[in-house]
């Protein structure tokens, strides 16, 4: 039995994502090294939080010699995105692999691009017409095409929209639960009572750790899990409500406000190409992972109760 006291596990990125996958893992015993490029911050107990810039591939590699498994959980501003986050691949790639270490890498919707409804699965074809999207859909198969070809062992976590406890920039982030928690209204994105799959922080987390554990689960996508049955944002916001026991007020922004907006803010201007998400269904199929691990999503109730508690804790205000 090998003893995982002595698997390094390196997460790049001190946003939710890596910081909640460090909680994890550390939690679990293993020796985890959170990499940011200020190496500043606070680390879970247990984990070691070290400066590095993840741009630059000898300094991956250096920070992932000996490790089992490294974690692409970095976040690149919004409007930066598609400038960035090729360059960021490249380097992560190029530094992971000399090391024999696994590549565990966070990933959204963004190429499935518009479905008109259809249930999104792991093999739904890349039909994205957005920069974001289409950025999306060369960077993931670049990954696959990485690990066919014996460079590096990489599977990818696949997430819906994130909520949950030190989720902050999501459409169910900090314009919703700090003015819920204050009694204002809260506001929400296009059309609210479409279904939409949401992803639960915890849930995230656990599937990376869970990709970076099983060698089977290498050479593909996953899908997150994701909360079931499918919901609309009213019937989220309604679950707010029961956790804090007082009606929701909504708020519902259009496309235009945002496009307003996006005039003279850039991370709203960047919004308005990928707004299709709030005015169709977005629904996940997360079945693989769960029917090949078991791995399934935390109760909803469970999750917004988790997340209502954190925003009361952290006093952050609306």
């Amino acid at each position: 039995m090998k003893n995982i006291q002595n698997e390094l596990h390196v997460i790049f990125g001190t946003g939710p994502v890596g910081l909640t996958l460090a909680e994890q893992l550390s939690a679990a015993g293993k020796h985890v090294r959170l990499v940011n490029r200020s190496g500043k911050g606070q680390a879970p107990a247990g984990a070691e939080l070290v400066a590095g810039d993840a741009l630059q591939s000898d300094t991956v590699r250096d920070l992932c010699q000996g490790a089992t498994a490294a974690y692409h959980c970095a976040n690149v501003a919004y409007e930066q995105q598609v400038a960035v986050i090729p360059r960021l691949q490249e380097s992560i790639i190029e530094g992971v692999a000399p090391t024999g270490a696994k590549l565990i890498v966070t990933d959204t919707l963004y190429m499935y691009g518009q479905t008109h409804g259809q249930v999104m699965k792991e093999d739904s074809p890349y039909a994205a017409t957005t920069r974001k999207g289409q950025m999306r859909a060369r960077v993931a198969e670049t990954y696959l095409t990485a690990h066919r070809e014996g460079k590096v062992r990489v599977a990818l976590g696949r997430s819906a929209d994130f909520f949950g406890p030190r989720v902050l920039n999501s459409s169910f982030g900090d314009r919703v639960f700090p003015a819920a928690l204050a009694g204002k209204s809260i506001q929400l994105l296009g059309n609210i009572d479409l279904p939409h799959s949401y992803s639960y922080m915890g849930d995230v987390a656990r599937t990376l750790a869970l990709l970076g554990e099983r060698d089977e689960a290498l050479g593909r996508v996953w899908h997150v899990p994701v909360v079931t049955p499918v919901v609309t944002q009213r019937e989220m916001a309604q679950q707010i409500g029961k956790a804090l026991g007082k009606p929701i007020h909504i708020q519902a922004i259009p496309k235009l406000a945002v496009q307003a907006f996006g005039l003279f803010q850039p991370l709203m201007h960047e919004m308005v190409e990928m707004f299709y998400q709030y005015t169709e269904p977005q629904i996940v199929d997360a079945s693989a992972i769960e029917q090949a691990f078991g791995l399934h999503a935390t109760p909803l109730d469970e999750a917004i109760r988790a997340t209502v508690q954190w925003y009361q804790e952290q006093q952050v205000h609306a």
